[in-house]
């Protein structure tokens, strides 16, 4: 900075400095220049690929259009045979041995149709021929194999010949009438489709490592049904090639075209040129143009500088680097002046807010603020997280709006309860209130508001619902281990003072009935126990599966065994199909049973009395199916898969016994750890079915 005592040094620094107008068009002229030569450039090179493309698609195109009139010889070919083998004067003749007058018919007739050859072939011979001598057994075999029209490519290496034969009536001759690809067929075929046309017979064909066309060939040859096309490194010549195939699929020849470079060389140089001098234009009036627009410039940021002057003594500052131009230079001088004057003040101001930012952010609670009007002026991001809504619709709207809390008597509570309200006339408010979701469930929360701070009141938001979901499950287990425990000890417990008191009085029969009740009991508290235990070990991942070789026959025997007293207390009758089931399966025999016993024991409980249960299954080659039917009223309606989740309950047949909801449970996390999965279906006979699927040991 300069000293208040030395303004002129300042300003003499200043008038040796470059003007913010110099820069401004120079860097214009130089950023256009750039620009337009970049595009120029790229311009130039797409011209030339597309040019270079349509030139290819061009030689292509003479390629294939000069192929299809050498189809067409062929066709005009077989039509001047066939008009030949109709004339009356060749059967006249040739019904005539030795004839002299038939070489000069074919002659006029050759002269008249423009064809290189016409011929009268009998048993492979040539009666009589006019035009060039050819080797006729070549002919023949063309004739032979391709038909009445063919293409053949002479051994000795001379021009393709497209031939066409014709019978002729009455007799056992042919008419034979072929067309050479001469010079002067080529020439003519060359000037309808624009290009060099050359024909190369493919049976003397050697592929000369020197020549260019040499590459092309190959390419073509590799694609029998398409063209080739490339740029010829010598002559800059677009050439094409194809295959020229007979009716048998031989390959007899090349077709090759060509189309000089020059036509497109020039429209490619006469673009450049256009380009480059538009560039050139455009690049001097961009140059003009910023200069102008610099000189224009520059006065407002002058003007500029001279409020930033004003204003550097006061509230707002950036740290402004070193600039160049005369002008911003001064601006940037004057402006670094305020940047002393609000850097401490802007770094408190930043410091409060990281530590405000911190701790809203590191509580667990939701944490929003509300003005006068309680519209939420401030949400963290738990508030947001919990509601399901981005905090940009929840900030400005009213907060009995955005938490939706549960009507009461029709009514919101915030129109009497609310916890805001209260806190501007206590110290605090507090209340528990029930918000419906946007997913249509509800949450359990217990919002506490702070006074007022300048217009401003601070709530904690904090959700109770698990908790409360807890507890009510807590009552719940605990309400219906009582009722399970209790109803089989009072049963027991009269039939023990029943036998206390008619000891030695009752009858044998009797007594005996009593213990059965007392052991049926029994049993059903000894399953009550090991549900809950099961359930706990399950809870805590401390389930144990053994992996052993397990016959399900003797499984299902064990499960009968236990649940006898049960099945005997119902009257109910149980079938096995012990063929459909005998199968081994890897895992716990003991895990297994008592897969089968709560499953029976499920069974029994919906089961009508004296009803039948039956147990069977099928087989694979890699699972067996286990199935439990009973003659219940079946699961309740909805998802089937409910009644396999803890402490879940269907409809009862005992209004005594209620169940814990814990036994299909423990069935569904046991097969699970046996690889295998459960389901459970109404059959067509109308039986509620349990199947299990499990994995068989493999067969050693």
């Amino acid at each position: 900075m300069n000293t208040p005592g030395a303004p002129t040094s300042h300003h003499a620094d200043a008038r040796s400095q470059i003007g913010l107008a110099s820069w401004l068009g120079s860097g214009s002229v130089f950023i256009v220049l750039l620009a337009v030569a970049a595009i120029a450039i790229v311009c130039a090179l797409l011209l030339n690929r597309l040019v270079q493309q349509q030139a290819l698609v061009r030689a292509q195109l003479a390629v294939a259009s000069a192929r299809e009139l050498l189809r067409r010889v062929g066709e005009d070919a077989l039509s001047d045979a066939r008009v030949l083998a109709e004339r009356p004067t060749l059967q006249r003749l040739l019904a005539t041995e030795g004839n002299p007058g038939l070489e000069p018919f074919l002659q006029r007739f050759s002269e008249s149709t423009g064809t290189d050859v016409v011929a009268v072939m009998r048993d492979g011979n040539v009666l009589a021929q006019s035009g060039p001598t050819l080797d006729w057994s070549e002919v023949g075999t063309a004739l032979q194999e391709q038909g009445e029209r063919f293409v053949l490519a002479p051994q000795n290496g001379g021009a393709l010949i497209w031939g066409a034969a014709a019978p002729v009536p009455g007799t056992n001759a042919k008419a034979v009438t072929l067309r050479l690809s001469s010079a002067a067929l080529l020439s003519k075929l060359s000037a309808q489709v624009g290009a060099r046309l050359q024909v190369v017979n493919f049976s003397t064909y050697h592929a000369p490592p020197d020549d260019d066309l040499t590459p092309l060939h190959t390419s073509a040859l590799a694609n029998p049904g398409g063209a080739a096309a490339t740029v010829l490194a010598r002559g800059g010549e677009y050439a094409s090639s194809l295959v020229i195939a007979a009716q048998t699929g031989e390959v007899v020849g090349l077709l090759d075209a060509r189309l000089s470079g020059a036509e497109f060389r020039a429209a490619t140089h006469s673009f450049d040129w256009i380009l480059a001098t538009t560039a050139l234009i455009v690049a001097a009036i961009a140059g003009l143009l910023g200069v102008l627009y610099g000189r224009w410039l520059a006065r407002p940021v002058v003007a500029l500088r001279d409020i930033a002057e004003r204003f550097g003594r006061g509230d707002f500052s950036a740290a402004i680097p070193a600039v160049t131009p005369l002008e911003v230079g001064a601006l940037a001088h004057s402006m670094d002046e305020m940047r002393g004057n609000l850097v401490d003040l802007t770094d408190t101001l930043r410091r409060r807010e990281a530590e405000a930012q911190a701790v809203l952010s590191g509580v667990l609670e939701g944490v929003y603020a509300v003005d006068q009007e309680r519209r939420i002026r401030y949400a963290n991001a738990q508030v947001a997280t919990f509601l399901s809504r981005p905090q940009s619709e929840i900030i400005g709207q009213f907060c009995g709006d955005v938490l939706q809390p549960q009507r009461q008597d029709g009514e919101r509570p915030c129109e009497r309860h609310c916890p805001i309200l209260r806190a501007r006339e206590m110290p605090q408010g507090s209340a528990r209130e029930l918000l419906c979701m946007r997913d249509g469930g509800t949450r359990s929360v217990i919002i506490q508001s702070a006074p007022p701070v300048q217009g401003i009141q601070v709530q904690i938001l904090r959700d109770e619902t698990d908790l409360e979901a807890a507890r009510r499950a807590r009552d719940s287990v605990l309400g219906n281990i009582s009722h399970e425990f209790r109803t089989p000890l009072a049963a027991q417990l009269a039939s023990i003072e029943l036998l206390r008191d008619g000891l030695g009085e009752l009858p044998a029969d009797t007594q005996r009935e009593l213990i059965a009740n007392v052991e049926r009991g029994v049993l059903r508290l000894m399953r009550l126990i090991d549900n809950l235990l099961e359930s706990v070990r399950i809870e805590a991942g401390q389930l144990s599966i053994r992996q052993q070789s397990v016959d399900l026959t003797d499984v299902v025997a064990d499960a009968h065994d236990l649940i006898a007293p049960l099945l005997l207390q119902r009257g109910l009758k149980l079938e096995i199909d012990a063929q459909s089931i005998d199968a081994a399966v890897r895992g716990d025999a003991q895990r297994l049973a008592q897969v089968l016993v709560n499953l029976l024991a499920n069974a029994a409980k919906f089961s009508p009395e004296n009803s039948t249960i039956h147990i069977g299954g099928q087989r694979t080659d890699a699972q067996i199916e286990l199935w439990v039917e009973d003659e219940g009223p079946g699961v309740p309606e909805g998802s089937p898969g409910a009644i396999f989740e803890r402490f879940q309950r269907g409809v009862e047949a005992e209004p005594d016994a209620p169940g814990l909801g814990l036994g299909l449970w423990i069935v569904k996390s046991i097969i699970e750890r046996h690889g295998g999965s459960i389901r459970v279906e109404r059959t067509a006979a109308q039986r509620t079915r349990f199947a299990l699927l499990l994995p068989r040991e493999p067969e050693k």
